[in-house]
């Protein structure tokens, strides 16, 4: 298969898979996601589906990029100085997002080059010597109040994603997600993970397209059955006031630790379009601790630590 061609191939894919997602999560809510297309001064451009204020959604986007540049950032070449003097073209689905209801949980879904949904694609050139060329992603959810059957769901759907494509992918990109959604400067999860890898270059073009499609087509059946079950739960100030404060939590690892916000700033790409991540409604406090016993403190003590949810 010539590059050019699975360049496209993949594309065509992403463009499909935001379709795709945007039209079933505008059925869950009710509201139509707003699409705002733009352009990379530097190259290439892309396309924004945005929804805040929903019936469901306090805030939710499904963005689709596909840019280019002559040089990379520091952040993509701090880890691989030899793609440095390349040209580089980026392209993939990212996805967050923010329901009102604190019982239903947040998700991120990547599929492109560097990673919440995110699914990526990523490619870079230099005259005379072989592309490089890698792909990244993955999903994870993120609970302000968490239940043993959602985790156990939307981790067995992940599972599945992978199966067929080897036994070891679930429990390597299962560590891959508890190790770098790790607010580090917290020393606490963001939330009870999912699945990432990055730089997947393995076998063959075909192998890792496949793979990074499976993971990409499982993530409503994942996500929307939980969200369908919980989005209607009863709920409260208390309840409210502590999912801003965890939120807090979500905004300080796009900030400080995500390689896939640092590489669209960078980049000089869409800053709008990049920050949609973040919440509407965030809080911080003080060194503060929940009653033990509550439910807010159930968070920390069963969900908010490395766990098998497949064995468990």
């Amino acid at each position: 298969m010539k590059k050019m061609v699975s360049n496209n191939k993949v594309k065509e894919f992403l463009l499909e898979l935001q379709e795709l997602i945007v039209e079933r999560l505008a059925q869950v809510d009710g509201q139509p996601f707003r699409h705002d297309a733009w352009q990379r001064p530097e190259g290439g451009g892309g396309i924004t589906r945005l929804i805040e204020d929903g019936n469901v959604f306090e805030r939710g986007g499904v963005n689709f990029s596909h840019v280019t540049g002559d040089r990379l950032p520091a952040s993509a070449t701090a880890q691989r100085p030899e793609l440095a003097g390349r040209r580089w073209q980026a392209m993939g689905v990212s996805l967050v997002l923010h329901p009102r209801n604190p019982y239903a949980p947040t998700t991120h879904m990547n599929y492109a080059p560097t990673t919440h949904m995110n699914v990526r694609f990523f490619s870079a050139e230099k005259a005379g010597e072989t592309p490089v060329w890698w792909f990244g992603g993955g999903t994870d959810l993120t609970p302000y109040y968490g239940f043993e059957a959602d985790a156990e769901h939307f981790h067995d759907v992940c599972r599945r994603a992978l199966v067929p494509f080897g036994a070891d992918y679930y429990p390597r990109f299962k560590q891959g997600c508890d190790t770098y959604f790790f607010l580090k400067h917290r020393n606490e999860p963001r939330g009870i993970g999912g699945i990432f890898f990055d730089d997947l270059n393995e076998r063959d073009f075909g192998h890792c397209f496949n793979l990074t499609e499976s993971v990409a087509d499982h993530f409503l059946p994942a996500y929307v059955p939980i969200l369908e079950r919980r989005m209607n739960t009863p709920y409260g100030e208390r309840e409210r006031d502590f999912q801003a404060y965890r939120r807090g939590r979500y905004v300080e690892f796009n900030l400080v630790w995500d390689r896939g916000t640092l590489f669209g700033l960078q980049s000089g790409g869409r800053t709008e379009s990049i920050l949609m991540s973040m919440p509407p409604i965030v809080k911080w406090r003080y060194d503060w601790q929940p009653e033990p016993g509550t439910p807010e403190a159930r968070l920390y003590t069963d969900f908010l630590k490395p766990r098998d949810w497949l064995l468990d």
